[in-house]
């Protein structure tokens, strides 16, 4: 598959991406956008999904049209038999004529509600193999030049969904484990706020708003089976997420669900990003702050004293992760020990490290040596009060 963007002048020379390209095209959308009431069945939503994954965000459409190929809009969706032409000229005028997004947005006390159906516009013809795509101007803004509230996703997920509950419900969860993501790294939450983002809880009443299922499964065992677990088992199977959720009662009905979302672990988890700038920067600054980390390690009189008791080897002082990792989160504790029972008492408590430490451990020394002054502080601070 390759898909056919030109963000700009529709005569310039368009650029063609192969099929493995599309693992590392991304969509963003702002958070509004994520919860939003769409108002249209998959095959709409999946085509507004992949003609947004041809903005670039950092040179935007200024006539907001952008270009794809026939042949690479079938192939997303693997169709390839003879009615398909038929078929994409229906979707696309259910699309127009049905589809819309329902957005709610809070101002002041109150909120705004907006109706925009997302491309008013699409043009093609049976000699040749593009289709031109014009968002409306009422949902750029959501699409483009996004500073805060919004969520980056990876086409290649989309891509395999198969229902529209299965789309909304990624998206929604992706919103979720992104700020889990970002503020486990950035902080500015307490721990429980950040773990709440990657177990978001919703109410019942909410998901049918969402889901535009207000008054469809009414039975609410219909209601499981078709919007929430047959979703999740394509959400599991096909994207990066790995969920499971539980159903909270109040009184005798399901008041709410409580996600749980894991992140699989993939050597190309990041691959899709490989292109994204502002993740390149972040990488940067990380790599930055791990080496002057390193550094203050290598200066620390705790690096001597963790040799010195045969904690620490030579070639651990040879891994940056290690180094970093202490510097962070260890030697800040030895801080507060030392404050409290000096040098000597940070010396005691590491013989007695020392001594109690079995083989296993050291694979994983910074966290073992975390766990070990995490525990004994707090007997400390009560022995001194």
């Amino acid at each position: 598959m390759s898909i056919i963007p030109n963000n700009n002048e529709l005569n310039e020379k368009k650029v063609v991406y192969p099929l493995k390209e599309i693992e590392k095209r991304k969509i963003v959308e702002h958070n509004d956008l994520i919860t939003s009431v769409a108002k249209m069945d998959k095959v709409p939503l999946k085509i507004f999904e992949l003609a947004v994954s041809c903005i670039d965000t950092d040179n935007p459409p200024k006539d907001h049209t952008i270009l794809l190929s026939k042949t690479e809009l079938f192939a997303f969706f693997k169709v390839s038999d003879n009615d398909k032409h038929s078929r994409f000229k229906e979707a696309i005028e259910k699309m127009q004529k049905q589809a819309f997004f329902q957005i709610k947005e809070v101002k002041g006390k109150g909120y705004n509600m907006k109706s925009i159906v997302p491309i008013p516009f699409v043009e093609w013809n049976s000699y040749n193999d593009e289709v031109k795509i014009e968002f409306h101007r009422e949902i750029m803004p959501y699409l483009i030049e996004l500073k805060e509230k919004f969520t980056q996703y990876a086409l290649s997920d989309i891509m395999e969904l198969n229902s529209k509950y299965s789309i909304i419900l990624y998206k929604w969860l992706s919103m979720n484990y992104n700020q889990y993501e970002h503020y486990s790294v950035k902080g500015g939450r307490r721990t429980e706020q950040v773990e709440s983002y990657r177990n978001p809880s919703i109410l019942v009443k909410e998901l049918r708003i969402m889901f535009d299922t207000v008054n469809e499964y009414k039975d609410f065992r219909n209601f499981d089976k078709w919007v929430l677990k047959k979703p999740i088992e394509e959400i599991n199977k096909y994207t990066s997420f790995n969920v499971s959720y539980e159903k909270i009662k109040k009184g005798r009905s399901i008041d709410n669900i409580v996600f749980h979302i894991e992140k699989k672990r993939m050597a190309d988890d990041n691959s899709y990003k490989l292109d994204d700038r502002a993740y390149q920067e972040d990488k940067a600054r990380k790599a930055e702050t791990e080496d002057q980390l390193v550094l203050q390690a290598m200066d620390s009189p705790y690096t001597k004293l963790l040799m010195e008791h045969f904690l620490l080897s030579y070639l651990d002082l040879m891994d940056k992760k290690i180094l970093a990792g202490l510097q962070k989160n260890v030697y800040p504790l030895y801080d507060e020990l030392k404050e409290l029972r000096g040098l000597n008492g940070v010396k005691d408590h590491l013989s007695y490290v020392s001594s109690k430490q079995e083989a296993y451990s050291k694979r994983n020394v910074a966290k073992y040596l975390k766990k070990a002054i995490e525990q004994y502080l707090p007997t400390v601070k009560r022995q001194n009060l």
